[in-house]
């Protein structure tokens, strides 16, 4: 699964090399995604390269090559401007009716009693990293870990929530949501471009995502600049 922004991005690269032969530059590939500066080009080209949608193609200027599209999307479409929604869960994959349930910390899970989970790729807690990106697999989580609703998992990259018990390398199940209360810690999607696992809080109009480490500043954004993508409900670790 891709991201709005590096869907957009790909197709775009795809319609120019079919039209021109050539690749579009990174200012082009800027304007046309409306983004404000080239570093946002550079994450989703590295994005689309590891997930291996195109290659870069060494010692050569616009270097690039499309190796394939998204299965779901014929060649030639257009990008659409539409509203960004990471489509994170399927039917009813993850979906319990059940009481809410507290944070966790688990080892083995008990694989007759547990309910399949998608990890949805990987969650900053530190610098914001891409967006949700796609399934890598499923994970079995204990009942109670589910509150109703639809849920998914994301890994934990970073020290940024340290003190709230979140710790690189964690597995963090979140539940599908798009409101939060002050407070509570989201996955926060900034831009519609990058994705960050911080305490939500209101400042006036503005929103704020806060750490839970003293070496991160808390970030302040317009209320247009961030959309909640979920609330975290429980926690993995693995000794």
């Amino acid at each position: 699964m891709l991201t709005r922004k590096q869907h957009e991005l790909l197709l775009f690269i795809h319609q120019r090399m079919k039209e021109t032969g050539i690749p579009p530059s990174f200012d082009e590939m800027k304007e046309a995604l409306d983004l404000a500066s080239k570093s946002g080009i550079h994450r989703l080209i590295t994005a689309l390269e590891e997930r291996g949608f195109i290659r870069r193609l060494p010692n050569r200027a616009r270097a690039l090559e499309v190796l394939r599209m998204p299965e779901s999307i014929a060649p030639g479409l257009a990008p659409q401007r539409a509203k960004f929604s990471p489509s994170v869960i399927e039917g009813s994959l993850g979906r319990r009716e059940a009481e809410p349930s507290r944070l966790h910390s688990a080892g083995n899970d008990d694989a007759g009693a547990s309910i399949s989970v998608p990890v949805m790729g990987r969650i900053a807690a530190g610098v914001p990293i891409d967006a949700i990106q796609h399934k890598t697999h499923s994970i079995s989580v204990p009942p109670e870990m589910i509150s109703g609703g639809e849920h998914y998992a994301l890994e934990v990259k970073g020290d940024s929530m340290i003190e709230a018990g979140i710790f690189d390398g964690d597995t963090v199940i979140i539940r599908n949501a798009s409101t939060a209360n002050p407070g509570e810690i989201v996955v926060a999607l900034v831009d519609e471009e990058e994705a960050t696992l911080k305490r939500f809080r209101r400042k006036g109009a503005s929103i704020a995502l806060e750490a839970a480490n003293p070496a991160y500043e808390t970030r302040i954004f317009g209320p247009d600049r961030v959309k909640v993508q979920g609330k975290l409900v429980g926690l993995i670790r693995r000794y």
